[in-house]
C-alpha cells in the first residue's frame, strides 16, 4: 500500500511540476507514427493530466482516442531527463460538461500566444478536442539508454543554403568613431 502511495505522489508531483509531457497513444494513426512519443503541454486538475489539441493552431494528439490507452513521460523540469513513464487511460470530455469548464478552465490560463484570447473556450468547444490523461496503473521502469529518435518529417523545417552576405554581416568588424 505504502509503495502504491509513493507511487501516485510521485507521478503527481512530477507532473504538476513539468511543463511538458511525452505521451505515446496507442491508437496511433499512422503506422510510421506508432510508437513515436509527442511533445504536448498540459496541465494536472483532479487527478489527471488535461492537453487540448487537434484543432487549429493546436498541438495534434495522435493516437489519443477516447477509451484508448496512453503512456506518458514525465521529465524534470530543471535537468530535462525522464523521471517517471506511467500508464494512463484517454477519457474525451464532452464539449461545455461541468468536468469540460472546469478542465478548460485549468487550460486557459496555460496557454500561451492564444491568437483569440478570451474567445478560446469557445473555439475549443467547437473545433478542439480536451483529453484526460487517467493514471491506470503503476509508473513503468525506465529504460536505460537515451531513446533518442530522429525528429518527424515536417514541412516546417527546410534547409537552403545561408545567404551569401551573412557572414560579412556576422563577422564584420566595427570601425571606432
Amino acid at each position: 500500500m505504502t509503495s502504491e502511495l509513493l507511487d501516485q505522489a510521485l507521478v503527481e508531483e512530477a507532473t504538476k511540476k513539468s511543463g511538458l509531457i511525452w505521451v505515446a497513444g496507442s491508437g496511433a494513426p499512422a503506422p510510421s507514427a506508432e510508437g513515436v512519443d509527442r511533445p504536448l503541454w498540459h496541465v494536472w486538475h483532479e487527478g489527471a493530466v488535461c492537453v487540448v489539441g487537434d484543432g487549429p493552431g493546436e498541438q495534434p494528439l495522435p493516437g489519443l482516442t477516447d477509451g484508448g490507452s496512453a503512456v506518458v513521460t514525465v521529465r524534470s523540469k530543471d535537468k530535462g531527463g525522464r523521471l517517471v513513464a506511467w500508464p494512463a487511460k484517454v477519457v474525451e470530455l464532452a464539449p461545455r460538461s461541468a468536468q469540460w469548464e472546469a478542465a478548460v478552465a485549468e487550460l486557459k490560463g496555460k496557454r500561451l500566444n492564444a491568437p483569440d484570447g478570451e474567445a478560446m473556450p469557445e473555439r475549443w468547444a467547437s473545433e478542439c478536442r480536451v483529453l484526460r490523461l487517467e493514471p491506470s496503473g503503476n509508473p513503468a521502469e525506465l529504460p536505460d539508454g537515451s531513446l533518442a529518435a530522429p525528429p518527424l518529417p515536417t514541412p516546417a523545417t527546410t534547409r537552403q543554403p545561408i545567404p551569401a552576405a551573412l557572414p560579412r554581416l556576422l563577422f564584420r568588424k566595427k570601425h571606432k568613431k
